[in-house]
């Protein structure tokens, strides 16, 4: 072309730099975002089972529950709309506060994001510890909401923007890493408090140190170079650069952050802008990738487990401590996830865990249905049981190396500056939307739909999986401010995606 122009190679550039212990420890201070969704995941569906807390708050469930009469099959025990309103009640708070987090954190920064999600969460989870009434118990849930939609909002965003390139993936996942061990801990804290008579109180109120954890590690954590440029703090933007580098010349990289927030400062509404042709990669995935991972069926699994195994026919005592087996398999499979990521790419732990998830789905909807049937009598045998449970550790194994940690890193990768936030808070938004919905029904689908219901579910993992194999590119070690040439070499979005054009000096002029 004239005067030296060219169109922009898809070759991804890489910058220099070293995996410095400061952007370790940073990020991991940050993943902690993570504990508190986790927890809240894990502790739920225990205080659920809990006799002292449905006697208290849902007597109506409690004598249902007790119900020696027959007139209930097994797949209606918990079926109550109340009930079912004091978990996904978060998930609805959590997708409004969202779109206020989406704000606060391009404004204000990712950290202050970081630091308002801990505060919500640590009055909610005291709200819920001290409840004497239902209205003090759903307050205290929405107020955990809006911690969790700021801390989702703006943790992942925060990761990928400190990670470098090449271990970007294994940082990132350091979040979904958190949530698993969240859920966890929950898990076992409701073991231990299950017989006690405040129990529930023990398990709720803990949910305070997660929050305080975060709220101090956010006021000794540096914001992101990214951030720091985008509210026009260049000089310290450059500095963070070199710490979090561990090099003195950032030049390149440095000069590609300007040139990204130069280009972000064009465009006023971040909203209106990513539903352009342009964007539309972008906004389908950070669309479509959320509603998917709800629809795994995963948080049927994680925060109704205890009812979930109660219902087929677990003690109290063994449907806790399988819901701690299934929490102590998603954080070991978290860990493959961490180390395959950056090696083996997004797109082949997307296949083989849909395809695992698939098998295991219709394995445990078939058990199900030859015991029960559609009449909701039955039982398992000890054997049956822990046959029912291997299969669906390796369901949460699957789900814990593939859509689980990627559900949160892709679409926090993908988005160029000008467009991040309102691509996260569309992320979480969806996330929290179809958690909502899910929470909110699954009691009473599982009610109707019975066996079903894992059948359901298997059906839209095989949708997505077909999905990713036709539409997904691999976005292994690229540069996130280079993202866009991933889309303009794909075969499809590269229609949507216009060329960019560059000088001898690699400004962008088109």
């Amino acid at each position: 072309m004239a005067g030296g122009v060219l169109v922009a190679s898809t070759n991804e550039r890489q910058y220099e730099g070293n995996v410095t212990m400061f952007v370790l420890v940073t990020c991991l201070v940050a993943a902690m975002g993570g504990l508190l969704f986790g927890y809240d995941l894990g502790i739920t569906g225990g205080v659920t089972s809990m006799e002292p807390f449905l006697v208290k708050f849902f007597p109506g469930v409690y004598k249902q529950m007790k119900d020696e009469s027959g007139h209930e099959s097994q797949y209606c025990k918990f079926d109550n709309e109340l009930l079912t309103l004091f978990t996904s009640s978060l998930y609805l708070a959590a997708l409004i506060a969202s779109f206020f987090a989406s704000t606060t954190t391009r404004m204000l920064g990712r950290k202050a994001s970081m630091f308002a999600g801990g505060l919500f969460f640590l009055v909610g989870a005291l709200l819920n510890g001290f409840a004497v009434n239902i209205e003090m118990l759903i307050i205290g849930r929405l107020l955990l909401g809006f911690g969790v939609g700021y801390c989702n909002q703006s943790v992942p965003v925060y990761l990928s923007e400190m990670a470098p390139a090449k271990i970007r993936g294994a940082l990132n996942m350091g979040f979904q890493m958190m949530i698993t061990i969240g859920i966890l801990g929950a898990n076992i804290i409701n073991y231990f408090t299950s017989n006690l008579e405040s129990g529930w109180r023990i398990s709720l109120g803990i949910g305070a140190v997660p929050a305080i954890l975060l709220c101090i590690g956010s006021f000794f954590l540096g914001d992101t170079p990214n951030s720091m440029i985008e509210r026009g703090q260049k000089e310290g933007a450059r500095k963070m650069l070199q710490k979090i580098r561990g090099i003195d010349n950032v030049d390149e990289e440095f000069q590609d952050l300007i040139d990204a927030s130069e280009e972000a400062k064009k465009v006023e509404h971040p909203w209106k802008n990513i539903t352009q042709l342009r964007y539309r990669p972008q906004l389908t995935f950070c669309s479509l990738i959320p509603f998917f991972q709800q629809l795994t069926g995963i948080n049927v699994i994680m925060f109704y487990a205890p009812v979930l195994f109660k219902t087929l026919g677990f003690g109290n005592n063994a449907s806790l401590m399988s819901a701690v087996i299934t929490g102590g398999v998603n954080v070991l499979a978290t860990f493959v996830s961490i180390f395959t990521v950056d090696k083996f790419g997004r797109k082949i732990l997307f296949l083989e865990g849909g395809i695992q998830m698939f098998i295991c789905q219709i394995i445990v909807g078939s058990m199900i249905a030859i015991k029960f049937g559609v009449s909701g009598e039955g039982s398992f045998t000890h054997i049956e049981a822990n046959l029912l449970l291997f299969f669906i550790c390796l369901y949460v194994s699957a789900f814990a190396w593939s859509w689980g940690p990627l559900g949160w890193l892709v679409p926090s990768e993908i988005c160029s500056l000008e467009v991040r936030s309102a691509g996260q808070a569309t992320n979480v938004a969806v996330n929290m939307l179809f958690t909502f919905f899910i929470a909110q029904v699954f009691l009473t689908m599982l009610c109707h739909l019975k066996f079903g219901l894992f059948f359901f579910f298997a059906g839209f993992v095989l949708i997505m999986t077909i999905f990713i194999v036709v539409f997904f590119p691999e976005t292994n070690n690229v540069p996130i401010e280079e993202m866009n040439k991933v889309w303009k070499s794909h075969w499809f979005w590269t229609k949507f995606v216009p060329d960019v054009v560059v000088d001898q000096d690699h400004k962008v002029v088109a």
